[in-house]
């Protein structure tokens, strides 16, 4: 059987990996458009912070070990699954027995003119060396974000820490999708202390990128202009589809896949940060961006492939901010009632609905955070033990009963 993956980031990485392990004989080839062996996108700030290639989490060695096919610097430019063909720019083709398409996602500002060049992106390693090649050859002194989600602040952060001046447009607030406003007001008070500038409101609120060859300033609806020797558009994420226009695989603003990982077309798969999968409580669809799904949704698409009827039970919506000076764990949703701790810079926040978690935000101490979501996970009722959840050291008791969990290994 020959599986073609698009993509060598977690996901492709892990279902290149899982097949082989029980099937030495499949021909697998793993197409990367970037010239590096395969890497983690979360470890690119530490790698940039500290020098260590922590990015490279499989090893440069990876392909060789693995036994893969794997092309690196070779970018796909369409598929025909009804002829089971992938197109390559070069105007190669390839054919294939089953598809995966882990293409990923980048980030992006709901603005005009955001896909002009000169907005530098931090989910490639491509990308994010050219950002901070500029930092390092001091040709960028100043940086304007536009948007201050998760990778927003992050790229904001460690920009700050190079001797950037960074100015983060936040509408807003810091994080509003996964942080209520008492935590996000934390985080906000902790980036004016790290030397960030943040704009906040009606001064924050971008209409366009201006500029007639390259972006070169970010238009205010006032009408005013803002410039900076490094523009980033850091509001949201957007899944790498474009690859699948006019192959008839149904896209929304992921790609649509059932709950084992296909597509329309039962021989192609998707995985990762361009997959649109369903919250694993809600059951709402959305592209929930982040390594541990895009690991779990690769586990599922190789257990397929490899002839097993394997379920995906739906993604985690969580997040972690580690570079702030203080962790920051966010999961689930911040609805029901509000279960609320605050000590010493320490902040803690349970969200229940009918006995049960359905979300939490931890600040300062994380340590709660695997028991807090397996409670979560498991839609175990906790309206006995309600009162003591914040207690510090809660957990202790459960560990036993909840250690033979998959979801509390994770």
């Amino acid at each position: 059987m020959r599986i073609v993956i698009i993509g060598a980031g977690p996901a492709g990485v892990t279902i290149a990996e899982t097949v082989r392990q029980h099937d030495t004989g499949a021909d697998i080839i793993v197409l990367s458009d970037e010239p590096f062996p395969p890497y983690s996108p979360p470890a690119m700030v530490e790698y940039f912070a500290t020098g260590r290639e922590a990015h490279f989490w499989r090893g440069t060695d990876w392909p060789e070990r693995t036994g893969v096919d794997y092309r690196a610097g070779t970018r796909a430019s369409g598929i025909t699954p009804d002829e089971r063909l992938v197109h390559l720019e070069s105007g190669a083709r390839l054919t294939y027995d089953r598809l995966v398409v882990a293409t990923g996602g980048r980030l992006y500002a709901p603005v005009e003119g955001s896909d002009k060049a000169g907005i530098y992106n931090f989910k490639s390693l491509s990308a994010a060396n050219e950002l901070l090649g500029l930092v390092q050859a001091g040709r960028a002194k100043t940086a304007l974000i536009v948007g201050a989600g998760f990778v927003g602040v992050e790229i904001g952060l460690l920009l700050s820490d190079l001797g950037v001046q960074v100015t983060q447009l936040v509408r807003s607030r810091v994080m509003r999708s996964m942080l209520d406003e008492e935590t996000s007001q934390l985080v906000l008070e902790m980036l004016r202390g790290r030397g960030i500038r943040i704009q906040r409101d009606d001064d924050a609120d971008a209409v366009a990128f201006v500029g007639d060859q390259r972006a070169e300033a970010v238009e205010m609806r006032s009408g005013a202009h803002l410039s900076a020797d490094l523009l980033v558009a850091a509001t949201g994420l957007r899944p790498n589809v474009e690859l699948l226009n006019g192959s008839g695989i149904e896209t929304h603003w992921g790609v649509l896949v059932n709950d084992r990982m296909q597509t329309n077309y039962p021989d192609v798969y998707a995985a990762g940060d361009v997959a649109e999968t369903c919250d694993r409580l809600t059951g709402r669809r959305y592209v929930y961006a982040i390594f541990p799904n895009a690991v779990e949704q690769g586990r599922v698409v190789a257990y397929n492939l490899l002839g097993r009827d394997a379920r995906y039970e739906g993604a985690d919506n969580m997040n972690s901010l580690k570079h702030l000076g203080l962790p920051v764990m966010a999961a689930g949703h911040t609805h029901g009632e509000e279960l609320r701790w605050r000590r010493n810079g320490t902040l803690r926040k349970i969200f229940v609905e009918d006995g049960r978690i359905v979300g939490f935000r931890l600040t300062g101490d994380v340590s709660a955070a695997g028991i807090y979501r397996s409670l979560m996970n498991r839609r175990e009722d906790i309206s006995a033990y309600k009162d003591r959840l914040l207690q510090p050291g809660f957990g202790m008791g459960h560990i036993e009963n909840l250690a033979s969990s998959p979801i509390y290994r994770a």
